[in-house]
């Protein structure tokens, strides 16, 4: 089983992600990938809180998810990989080589994006990282809930399904 979902979302641990996709997977396990929460004990205990019982939760730098990815890919249960932005799920990526699909949940609004759907807002940075994992032959795709409709990122890039 080991990773059935690569996700980017902001909000990082939510009931979208444990209810929404964690459910219909059977996840039983999930990957926090961010560089500040795996180094603030604060917020790691506010993370757990949010996922029931039967799910296991690590917490993990970049650096230690791409150490750690092949324990992860080979666990015999589904889980969910996460990160709360573009650029770490860039730089995890690039340093396994391994991925081959991403999945784009919120990246919402701030200062210097543009909205593409009304969940995703991109600056022209992360754009171009998106199109650079997609050249590498990841398959980029968002969707906000597992009902939802997947939009392929050239779709996103133009800003349909708005």
């Amino acid at each position: 089983m080991g990773i059935e979902l690569y996700r980017i979302d902001d909000r990082l641990i939510h009931g979208q992600v444990v209810v929404g996709w964690g459910q219909p997977l059977n996840a039983r396990f999930l990957v926090l990938v961010d560089d500040i929460v795996a180094s603030s004990d604060w917020e790691k205990e506010l993370y757990r809180m949010a996922v029931p019982p039967e799910m296991d939760i690590y917490f993990a730098d970049v650096a230690t998810a791409i150490r750690e990815h092949a324990r992860y890919a080979s666990d015999p249960r589904p889980g969910i990989l996460i990160t709360g932005d573009i650029d770490s799920m860039y730089r995890l990526v690039k340093g396994v080589k391994a991925i081959g699909s991403i999945n784009l949940g919120g990246i919402h609004y701030r200062a210097g994006r543009t909205e593409k759907l009304r969940y995703i807002f991109l600056t022209p940075e992360e754009e171009k990282q998106l199109r650079d994992l997609e050249s590498a032959g990841v398959e980029v795709t968002a969707q906000d809930v597992p009902s939802a409709h997947i939009v392929p990122l050239s779709d996103v890039l133009a800003g349909a399904s708005r």
